[in-house]
């Protein structure tokens, strides 16, 4: 009994210490932050075998073929730099009360096309890619109502705690990442609220389709587009930008209320998704996350990050030879999965 004590105390200390130490950084300054983010990515870039540097070297030679190799490698850092940053200010914005995140957005580009789409009384849907630091946006988002917003559980109990504490302190509502939680985000469209979606991960094998982001075709979630043929919500794509001088962040509004996004063919639907989030994306390279791999799953290739340089160009030049091509149809047992899942979400949605 006396040593299930102190396993106990133990434990309990050592969850105190580990969340106290992650509330120290509410006391480090921000710049102190960013040097530590800076110097880490420096020391990660001289090691080319990393695995996160095979990856956005992997995801750069695919999606930006026309880059020469120092033109890639500069850019490689770049992304590594800013994933570095973004980290340790996601951490600060997370430790910090919702004002001080409020307090670091510059400016708003188009800001009426979000106000137009909060006035939707079919409800509104953001579209947030892994574009620069959208956990910074999050407070700021949140004066506008109360959004409902999947959560997924983050590796590692404290941390967890952590994160979760700094969302929940905001008016969202979190909702598990599995039929429940489309239910939930399907209910607030059709009362007239609105979600936050980040609409760019892979999904698992049965539960999107192939089409090209970037040009490359890739496995893509379909919960957003069959939201919106759903509820004919407005669609508004929100990225969050840090400021070239560093001197806080910029968001940015975009208006994804075209048609074919609408549309009730999942695979055109969500094609026209992509290419929206592309646009995006595109001005702001360096700031996407292409450390994720966001390619694991293409119909030329096993995986393609576990590919050699060698084969990788080959796969490059495939590409490269076939643009104008439609991207590879499924079998008929992928086919046969993918609607499968669909029928599950409609069959929440209509619950």
């Amino acid at each position: 009994m006396k040593n299930h004590k102190q396993t106990t105390n133990l434990h309990n200390f050592n969850y105190s210490f580990i969340m106290n130490i992650f509330s120290l950084f509410k006391y480090v300054p921000l710049s102190v932050l960013r040097v530590m983010a800076r110097f880490v990515a420096w020391a990660m870039a001289l090691m080319p075998n990393l695995k996160v540097n095979h990856t956005i070297n992997t995801n750069l030679q695919l999606a930006c073929p026309q880059l020469s190799d120092s033109q890639r490698q500069q850019m490689a850092h770049n992304i590594l730099r800013n994933q570095a940053l973004s980290s340790v200010e996601s951490v600060k914005a997370w430790a910090m009360p919702p004002e001080w995140s409020i307090a670091q957005i510059k400016q708003v580009h188009n800001q009426h096309i979000l106000q137009k789409g909060l006035q939707n009384p079919k409800g509104m849907l953001a579209i947030v890619p892994h574009l620069g630091t959208w956990e910074m946006m999050n407070a700021w988002l949140n004066q506008f109502g109360k959004p409902t917003i999947m959560y997924k559980p983050i590796k590692g109990k404290q941390a967890n705690d952590f994160v979760l504490q700094g969302r929940q302190r905001l008016h969202a509502t979190l909702v598990p990442t599995d039929g429940t939680g489309v239910k939930a985000i399907f209910k607030t469209l059709k009362q007239g609220g609105f979600s936050i979606i980040l609409p760019d991960h892979v999904p698992d094998l049965s539960g999107g389709v192939i089409v090209p982001f970037f040009g490359v075709p890739t496995l893509t979630s379909t919960l957003a587009p069959k939201l919106a043929s759903k509820t004919h919500c407005a669609m508004v794509g929100l990225s969050c930008i840090r400021r070239p001088d560093g001197d806080g962040f910029d968001i940015h509004c975009y208006d994804l209320n075209h048609k074919d996004i609408y549309s009730r063919d999942i695979t055109t639907a969500t094609q026209a998704l992509n290419l929206a989030m592309q646009h995006m994306i595109t001005p702001f390279m360096p700031h996407y996350v292409w450390g994720y791999r966001r390619f694991k799953h293409v119909p030329f290739a096993v995986n393609p990050y576990k590919l050699s340089t060698m084969e990788m160009q080959k796969a490059q030049q495939d590409l490269l030879q076939t643009p104008s091509e439609p991207p590879p149809k499924m079998t008929q047992t992928d086919s046969e999965k993918v609607t499968m899942v669909d029928k599950q979400i409609d069959q929440k949605i209509d619950e």
